[in-house]
């Protein structure tokens, strides 16, 4: 049986085959947001199904298709859309993608996602920076043994790793200020995240609201948990396209979460075409 590191070290170097880039930034996007990737430039578009042991996506809003080329004359790997646990993918296989970039060579991660808003200080349609996470979804990615072949960076891979930062401050910091500078405020938030595929009940967004939880969602933290095993550097933002259950009376869907994704697409897309030349320079820098 073929290990988890030779299938993914398979994975990159079919991309590799495909592609002569060597992107060192990555962005992962969530439901309704996948149109995002019409900004990459020169762009080699590889099907999930065609990469060897990549897992295929199947809910709507998830293009599953990998994007790799340029924005802003920075190399890039774009994720159109994720699977998740709630697929019936085991967290391994919802993993595997961010193993995959971190053998090609990426080193810092924006994660983005669809997310129910639990404060209420935040509106539909607000962009929102992950300040931490709270994993409530039951298990954690990096169960099973441990391969430190997977540290791409110094320190990295290791059995045991800390996730104090696990949203990078220097990369928030940049996030908010560029926010700013188009005339608009990026809020940082606490992403609570559950199994899913069913929405939370009120008394539930009562609890996480109690726990320090200001979004909730069903994906993000296990992507982000692998990534820094690896020494991979993230950005997380969050899209909120509804109310938590309980905050508004009405119910919760799942055409309401694309329909606010493709609201919010112009914001969306002005913050991460400006932000990604300044991770990309930031890259440089400390090259």
């Amino acid at each position: 049986m073929t290990d988890t590191y030779s299938q993914a070290k398979n994975a990159a170097d079919y991309i590799r085959s495909r592609s002569p880039l060597q992107p060192k930034l990555a962005l992962i996007l969530g439901s309704g947001l996948g149109d995002f990737a019409s900004q990459v430039h020169d762009s080699v578009v590889i099907p999930y199904s065609e990469i060897p042991n990549f897992p295929q996506s199947t809910v709507a809003g998830h293009s599953g298709r990998l994007v790799v080329g340029t924005i802003g004359g920075v190399p890039v790997a774009v994720m159109q859309g994720r699977v998740h646990a709630y697929e019936g993918y085991s967290l391994a296989q919802v993993t595997f993608p961010v193993r995959v970039l971190g053998l090609l060579g990426v080193e810092r991660m924006i994660v983005t996602n669809a997310a129910g808003g639990i404060n209420t200080r935040y509106g539909q349609g607000a962009i929102v920076s992950i300040s931490d996470h709270i994993n409530l979804t039951g298990s954690n990615a990096a169960v099973g043994a441990n391969e430190p072949r997977f540290g791409v960076q110094p320190g990295s891979g290791q059995r045991f790793f800390d996730m104090t930062e696990a949203y990078s401050p220097a990369l928030r910091k940049l996030a908010i200020a560029e926010g700013g500078r188009q005339g608009w405020a990026l809020d940082e938030g606490v992403y609570l995240a559950v199994l899913g595929p069913s929405y939370e009940t009120p008394a539930e967004i009562r609890a996480f609201r109690t726990l320090g939880a200001d979004l909730v969602g069903m994906s993000t933290v296990h992507e982000v948990i692998v990534a820094r095993h690896m020494g991979i550097e993230v950005l997380g933002l969050s899209v909120v396209t509804n109310m938590a259950a309980g905050v508004l009376d009405q119910p919760i869907n799942h055409e309401e979460v694309m329909d606010i994704g493709k609201r919010i697409a112009s914001q969306f897309t002005g913050l991460l075409v400006a932000l990604i030349p300044q991770l990309g320079k930031r890259s440089a820098q400390e090259a």
